[in-house]
């Protein structure tokens, strides 16, 4: 069989309710909303988990933290977890990375056949939380409120700098795979970090929403005495005593992380413009890790449950997916299965051992009827919270915590808790019946409390002495690229040209 080209483009903390049915209105994204005009868009897609390594393992892998183990951005990703890339390598395919996918361990690459740029974070234990130690910030790595009090115009800063590079790397990539040296279908993903705070913008992209009417959040700050248990760890976590945030200060930042989406949507439009001037067909498919949560409740970035953090926007041009809105609840481990599908690869031999279902039968007029499933054990947190997403419904159980439902047709910013009231009892015990079949919560903690022991004696043993880091570097091969004296002139200008004789 033929086996489509595939082209990914993962974005980092990116609000899918930005993404009702392709990018807002509002938002200047030209090239999102012309893929959106081709795509099905999932509304409610969710991540896995909100934060960004467990979400991105998950994505890869088809499987929730509790199976990978990845359960905050410092847990290793098991090089004997299958991911997508892996299963579309084994049936005959190229794949490749340019960009984030913020990888723990030594494995780097985890069915990648190339990357083209380092990682934007560190491969190490070193941002490992400590479950035994409540309430401990860690300075040197845990978010705080200064990214909001920071927000403003920056021509580069470290975020763009990569990014930059990322679209770059793919744009050279996409014009190489044009010149059909590889018979081999294509993978390319192409990862970016915006529009994840810091929240700086170039001027050119900041000067467009200058009279935007979405600066400020549609719910306010609510007083952290009246906020939930976890919503309260968070703020703690993320330092807020040490803030004031005024007004002024949330306008600035939401600015900046709107001017960025307009930057990725220009960096796409690079990548784009590749496939397009070289004449190749690709599935296409955009997504993000999770969500930020940009001043709503007074919250910023993720680690929680709540919509503007856990949901996530997700769209897929692929032939024989009719374009058009999907209303049923999916997830990003849906994502392995539905790439697979698309391209004909058989999963069945790990089909047991993954929580993913593919999605291109939604694309066909199906129907779904599955709870969504997210975790959360990460930083702010002392114990697993878990959720399920089951129709207009969201449930979220965490031990240390009273459960949670919410009604997301009636009260989609969530601010009405009915797990007390009595009229909504019967849902609230069919869903808690539904979570505990699924999970064992005291297991999950005493799998995420011995990882994160284990993790700590290791860093601290690898940081005395010689330091060998896992951080993966870029290799190219000089002697191989342009011209050399081993080579054809003649032969080479022609095979590197595309098209050839034109």
């Amino acid at each position: 069989m033929t086996r489509p080209n595939i082209l990914i483009f993962m974005v980092d903390q990116l609000n899918g309710t930005l993404f009702p049915d392709g990018p807002a209105d509002w938002l200047h994204a030209p090239n999102l909303k012309n893929l959106a005009a081709r795509s099905v868009r999932f509304a409610n897609s969710y991540t896995a988990s909100p934060l960004c390594a467990p979400g991105r393992a998950s994505f890869m892998s088809g499987q929730l933290p509790s199976r990978t183990g990845v359960y905050d951005n410092a847990a290793e990703f098991r090089s004997d977890i299958p991911t997508y890339a892996h299963h579309l390598r084994r049936a005959g395919y190229q794949t490749c990375l340019s960009g984030k996918m913020h990888f723990v361990g030594p494995d780097q690459l985890h069915g990648f056949e190339e990357r083209l740029t380092t990682d934007i974070y560190p491969a190490d234990f070193g941002w490992t939380p400590d479950y035994r130690k409540p309430g401990e910030r860690i300075e040197w790595w845990y978010h705080n409120m200064g990214s909001v009090t920071g927000a403003g115009v920056a021509e580069i800063s470290n975020q763009m700098e990569y990014d930059d590079e990322v679209a770059y790397h793919a744009t050279r990539k996409v014009y190489d795979l044009a010149r059909g040296h590889d018979a081999r279908p294509w993978c390319l993903t192409v990862s970016f970090t915006h529009p994840h705070d810091p929240y700086v913008a170039r001027r050119k992209y900041w000067d467009r929403y200058a009279d935007c009417d979405h600066l400020l959040p549609e719910t306010g700050v609510i007083p952290y005495a009246e906020q939930d248990a976890h919503t309260q760890r968070i703020f703690d976590a993320n330092d807020w005593r040490s803030y004031d945030i005024t007004e002024e200060q949330v306008k600035r930042a939401r600015r900046a992380y709107f001017a960025n989406i307009s930057y990725l949507d220009d960096k796409i439009g690079e990548v784009m413009e590749a496939l397009e001037a070289t004449r190749q067909e690709a599935i296409i498919l955009f997504v993000s890790d999770h969500g930020d949560m940009l001043g709503a409740r007074g919250l910023w970035f993720k680690m929680s449950f709540y919509e503007g953090s856990s949901r996530v926007p997700l769209m897929i041009a692929a032939p024989g997916m009719t374009p058009g809105l999907i209303g049923a609840p999916v997830s990003t481990i849906d994502i392995c299965p539905t790439l697979c599908d698309l391209a004909g690869v058989d999963m069945s031999e790990v089909a047991p051992w993954t929580d993913g279902e593919s999605l291109v039968a939604l694309g066909q007029g199906g129907d779904r009827d599955t709870p969504v499933a997210m975790e959360y054990a990460a930083e702010a947190s002392y114990a697993p919270l878990v959720s399920l997403r089951y129709g207009k419904w969201k449930y979220n159980r965490c031990a240390l915590d009273p459960d949670q439902l919410f009604d997301l047709e009636a009260d989609p910013h969530e601010l009405n808790n009915l797990a007390q009231a009595p009229a909504h009892q019967g849902t609230l015990n069919s869903l808690r019946a539904k979570s505990e079949a699924r999970w064992d919560l005291d297991r999950f903690d005493a799998d995420v409390r011995a990882s994160q022991a284990r993790r700590w004696v290791v860093y601290e043993a690898l940081r005395q002495g010689g330091y060998y880091p896992w951080d993966f570097q870029p290799l190219q091969q000089a002697s191989e690229r342009y011209m050399r004296n081993h080579m054809n002139l003649d032969t080479l200008e022609e095979s590197q040209r595309f098209p050839r004789g034109e």
